[in-house]
């Protein structure tokens, strides 16, 4: 289903959405950096690592292997959302989270550290997924 420029305009609306990132949204569509660092890379998995100070934002990249992130450090985030939705999770370490994609599926989204305290998160992409991988 396509959204119209309304639609659209209404979906991006609100205090998190600047007409920066939303340009920047649409570029995240083909970036595959799912994280800070990529810290091992097998035949069968990527593992990358983040660390974000207060403040600190990872750009929009998309999702399209499966994967799962833990938290290594309790904080707080706010991710946007290639549909217009805002997130704000508190997460506590140890806290994990599954994705599966079908084949054509993805999700594209931004994350940014809105805590006091450095938030980190290990994130495992299957390269064996339904989907190939983002450059």
């Amino acid at each position: 289903m396509t959204q119209t420029a309304a639609e659209m305009a209404e979906a991006f609306s609100g205090p998190h959405w600047t007409p920066e990132l939303i340009a920047e949204l649409k570029s995240g569509r083909s970036n595959g950096q799912v994280g800070s660092m990529l810290v091992s890379e097998t035949a069968r998995a990527r593992v990358w690592l983040i660390e974000m100070q207060p403040g600190d934002r990872l750009p929009f990249h998309t999702h399209v292997l499966d994967y799962f992130w833990v938290a290594t450090t309790p904080g707080r985030a706010r991710s946007r959302y290639c549909d217009g939705t805002v997130a704000e999770v508190e997460y506590a370490v140890g806290t994990t989270k599954h994705f599966t994609f079908a084949q054509g599926q993805s999700m594209t989204h931004d994350l940014e550290n809105i805590g006091g305290t450095v938030l980190c998160f290990t994130t495992v992409e299957y390269l064996d997924s339904a989907n190939a991988p983002l450059a």
